[in-house]
C-alpha cells in the first residue's frame, strides 16, 4: 500500500497514468475519501498523471493528534511522486484546501478546479430553516457519540441536500455516498489540528493567475452556493458550471457528466 510518512501521519495515496504527463492532484470532500474519484480515474489517466490522497482523518490515512498543514501535506505528496506543478481538483473541503495551496504556493499550481468549496476566511452565511434543522440533527448525533448515524445524516445534508429526498434519487448513488462517508467512521475520534492559512484565502483569490473551473450542484446548501458566486465573480480566469439535479457531490451523482465537463475544460486550457 503506498503510504507517505510525514510529521505525525502516514498519508495514503494512489497514482495512475504516465508520470511524464500533465499532473492532476485530486482532493476529496469531507464526506468522502479518495475513492470518490474512482469513476473518473481511467479517463483522466489516459492523458494525465493522476495523484490523489486521503487527507488526515479520512480513508486509509493514519494520523496522530498533532498540529499540521493541509497545504503542506498536499505538497509533500506531490514532492514524493516527483510533481513540480499540477492542476488541483478539490471537492468541498478538498476545494478549500486546493484554494489555500493555490494562493500560498502559486508556483506549484497550473490550474484550479473547485466543486462546492470556498476560500478559507469566507464569512458565515445564514442558513435556511431546513438547513438549520439538518444541522441540529447532526449536532444531536455528535453529542450522543453516534458516529455511524452522524455519517448517515451528513450524507442526507450534503449529498442529498435539504430540498430533495433520498427516496427520489438513484439508490445506487445514495449507497455510494453512504459507503464513502461510513468508511471514515473509524476516524471519528481522531483530532489532528489543521493550521489556518494566515491571511486566509478569501481576499487573496483575486490574485490567482491560472485557469479556474468553479462548479456547484444546484441543490447544494446555501453557503456553498454563495461561495460559488463569490469565486466566480472574484477569481480572474474563472469559468462557472452548475450541475443540474445534483447537490454536494456531482462527480459521484453524475460521474459521466462531470467527467465530460472536466476533461473538456482541461483540454480547452491546455492542462
Amino acid at each position: 500500500m503506498p503510504n507517505l510518512n510525514v510529521a505525525g501521519a502516514d498519508l495514503y495515496y494512489e497514482t495512475d497514468g504516465d508520470p511524464a504527463a500533465p499532473a492532476l492532484l485530486l482532493i476529496h470532500a469531507g464526506i468522502a475519501n479518495l475513492r470518490m474519484w474512482d469513476p473518473q480515474i481511467a479517463a483522466l489517466a489516459r492523458h494525465h498523471f493522476v495523484v490523489r490522497f486521503d487527507t488526515r482523518g479520512f480513508g486509509q490515512t493514519v494520523t496522530k493528534n498533532v498540529g499540521f498543514s493541509n497545504q503542506a501535506d498536499a505538497l509533500a505528496v506531490l514532492d514524493h511522486v516527483g510533481v513540480d506543478r499540477a492542476t488541483l481538483i478539490g471537492c468541498s473541503r478538498g476545494g478549500s484546501i486546493a484554494i489555500d495551496v493555490a494562493v500560498e504556493h502559486p508556483e506549484r499550481v497550473a490550474g484550479l478546479v473547485v466543486i462546492g468549496g470556498g476560500p478559507s476566511g469566507f464569512p458565515e452565511v445564514e442558513l435556511t430553516d431546513a438547513e438549520d434543522a439538518l444541522f441540529d440533527a447532526l449536532d444531536a448525533a455528535f453529542e450522543a457519540g453516534d458516529w455511524p448515524q452522524l455519517a448517515r445524516l451528513e450524507v442526507e445534508l450534503w449529498a442529498v441536500g435539504p430540498l430533495r429526498s433520498a427516496a427520489d434519487l438513484d439508490p445506487t448513488f445514495i449507497a455510494a455516498a453512504q459507503t464513502l462517508n461510513l468508511a471514515n467512521v473509524v476516524h471519528a475520534e481522531d483530532a489532528p489540528v489543521p493550521q489556518r492559512l494566515d491571511p486566509p484565502a478569501v481576499d487573496r483569490v483575486v490574485d490567482l493567475e491560472v485557469p479556474a473551473l468553479i462548479a456547484v450542484g444546484e441543490f447544494d446548501i446555501t453557503p456553498a452556493l454563495a461561495q460559488y458566486e463569490y469565486l466566480l465573480e472574484t477569481v480572474p480566469q474563472a469559468t462557472g458550471c452548475t450541475f443540474r439535479d445534483a447537490a454536494h457531490l456531482p462527480s459521484v451523482e453524475h460521474p459521466e457528466e462531470f467527467q465530460r465537463v472536466l476533461i473538456s475544460w482541461l483540454a480547452q486550457n491546455g492542462l
